[in-house]
């Protein structure tokens, strides 16, 4: 059986009501982190992937810089364990990927570093915190498929 979702990467002048409702879930609500600390001037430069439910939910999501730092992977709580996560950052690699970069780097939360360990990615230097939170920056070089 397939996935009970799909994945597609959009621009935030297209999907930015979708992508705006998962972050304000998951990070602002859930997380309590600060809403002036979640909205950048980074997103309209983003490609953004957007994990939508079969009947057109919005239940993740994830972006990707200019400059290959991937980060705002969110997943709502029920499609939590489903492999949404995983569909998103194997999405944003594959971009990462298609526009020939070699590296690509998160930040990581603490709780988070084992997901992207399955990826490859290497943790480096110290815990900092980052809107109230303990990350750990990590990276991945990138091999073509």
């Amino acid at each position: 059986m397939g996935n009970p979702f799909t994945v597609s990467l959009v621009s935030w002048h297209d999907g930015g009501p979708l992508l705006r409702a998962i972050r304000e879930t998951v990070f602002i609500r859930e997380q309590g982190v600060p809403e002036e600390l979640e909205w950048d001037e980074h997103d309209e430069s983003c490609r953004h992937a957007l994990a939508l439910s079969l009947s057109g939910e919005a239940v993740g999501c994830g972006r990707i810089l200019p400059n290959g730092h991937i980060g705002r992977i969110a997943v709502i709580q029920p499609w939590r364990k489903q492999k949404v996560g995983t569909a998103i950052m194997e999405a944003l690699l594959d971009e990462a990927r298609a526009r020939k970069y070699r590296f690509v780097d998160v930040d990581a939360q603490v709780h988070a570093v084992p997901f992207y360990q399955r990826f490859g990615f290497s943790a480096e230097g110290e815990q900092f915190m980052d809107a109230g939170l303990p990350h750990i920056k990590m990276t991945l070089e990138l091999k073509p498929r």
